[in-house]
């Protein structure tokens, strides 16, 4: 379905019209190896900057993860706040935090600027307890005023469960800076606005080879070649051996997403909200309602190989079940999947490989707003007006294990999936 398979994205595409590949040799400032939410970004700040730019994509813009995924937006990265200021110290995960809350105000710039009327924007998230732990909540709603004068709320038991019908959930933190939209729309509308300042973006132009040791580095596809004095790489789950050193330092995760059939009125008697929710496990369950209510996206799941997604669906419908038992008997109509590109550290991947060649990546299901930032300082390292990208140097390109870090992988999650089911049951004892 306009090449990006059968998605909602796909279904409810606002514009699917093609791009040319590439075809001769072509020469800009800037060349951008990937046609994803960060390669765009990084793209389009070039552009607005009067760089001249070419983006190479081996599929189709927001072919990947950057068109596939659940649609929110909010601060934040794949892992938790303490764990980044174990690894660099208070003051510099702190701007790191803020960097992760200007990438979800980029997006909503860039929305507003380009005046994105096919991309209605739903502001509010819940993220669910499923467990009884207000103090918790308590706490980071605290930190995050404080430390970053961000608003969250606590929403107690009864709130939560007057507007989602589960006696799986207890307490609740709200975010109604947050939000949710059509990922893939936004990434075409990028695609636009670039090619509007004179930016060229060629599709099924997979780039097979690259000289990136000269002052103009190349790089190539099977039909032409583009030459330019900075190169930025910005692949993601789906990065090949074009540069094995940013192979070696991601594992591709595979998570999946599902689509409900037409029913609001089953529908209505389980989620009586809006808003974007998400559940507190590693891995957990997310979801929105879209279509005007009439449709349920839902998300989870994570594996270290791609498994058909009709088989995963299924199991996620029993998980959607057993959250809210009114929803049984609605059928899935379509479900997917898709690779996230996830760095042992499980922070995003950006920096500088070499002079003139960059590389931003590795969101790890954290993307619609590190991917705007990271495509953010990376411009700005390429413009030399910030060396904000430094930031992220201590979380370097580590080797991912190989077959050994993909088996530790996926023996993590199950261990966090345990730990999920024996804290959730002691709080069903409990009630």
């Amino acid at each position: 379905m306009n090449g990006y398979g059968d998605t909602y994205y796909a279904r409810t595409l606002a514009d699917g019209s093609q791009r040319p590949s590439l075809e001769g040799a072509v020469t800009v400032d800037v060349a951008v190896v990937g046609g994803g939410l960060a390669g765009l970004t990084a793209a389009l700040d070039l552009a607005r900057a009067g760089r001249s730019v070419a983006v190479l994509e081996a599929e189709k813009v927001g072919w990947g993860a950057s068109g596939r995924n659940g649609g929110f937006v909010g601060p934040g990265y794949a892992t938790g706040h303490a764990d980044i200021v174990r690894m660099v110290g208070a003051e510099q995960a702190q701007a790191l935090h803020r960097l992760s809350i200007e990438g979800a105000r980029i997006v909503e710039e860039n929305i507003e600027s380009l005046a994105l009327g096919d991309n209605k924007r739903v502001h509010g998230k819940l993220s669910v307890l499923r467990y009884d732990d207000p103090d918790s909540l308590e706490r980071n709603c605290e930190m995050m005023q404080r430390e970053f004068g961000y608003h969250l709320e606590v929403m107690p038991t009864d709130a939560v469960r007057g507007v989602l019908r589960s006696q799986k959930y207890h307490q609740a933190l709200y975010d109604p800076a947050s939000f949710h939209f059509h990922p893939l729309n936004y990434a075409r509308s990028l695609a636009k606005a670039i090619e509007a300042l004179g930016g060229r973006i060629f599709e099924q132009s997979r780039v097979t080879g690259c000289d990136l040791d000269r002052a103009e580095k190349t790089v190539r596809t099977s039909q032409g070649e583009v030459r330019a004095r900075d190169v930025v790489l910005a692949g993601g789950g789906y990065t090949d051996d074009l540069v094995p050193r940013l192979r070696r330092s991601i594992l591709p995760i595979a998570t999946y997403v599902l689509l409900t059939e037409s029913a609001p009125e089953k529908l209505a008697e389980a989620v009586r909200t809006s808003m974007a929710i998400s559940d507190n496990r590693r891995a957990g369950d997310y979801y929105r309602l879209v279509d005007d209510g009439r449709r349920l996206l839902w998300g989870g799941r994570i594996t270290t190989r791609t498994t058909e997604p009709r088989r995963l669906a299924q199991m996620m419908q029993k998980t959607m079940i057993s959250t809210y038992p009114q929803l049984e008997g609605v059928r899935v109509e379509t479900a997917w999947s898709g690779l996230m590109a996830y760095a042992r550290h499980l922070m995003p991947l950006i920096g500088q490989l070499q002079s003139g060649v960059w590389y931003v990546f590795g969101f790890g299901g954290r993307g619609l707003n590190t991917t705007a930032i990271g495509g953010r300082v990376i411009a700005e390292g390429i413009l030399k007006s910030s060396d904000r990208y430094r930031l992220y140097e201590p979380f370097s390109l580590r080797w991912n294990g190989g077959p050994f870090g993909v088996a530790a992988a996926q023996l993590t999650y199950w261990t966090y999936q345990a730990m999920d089911l024996a804290k959730e049951r002691r709080a069903a004892r409990v009630d």
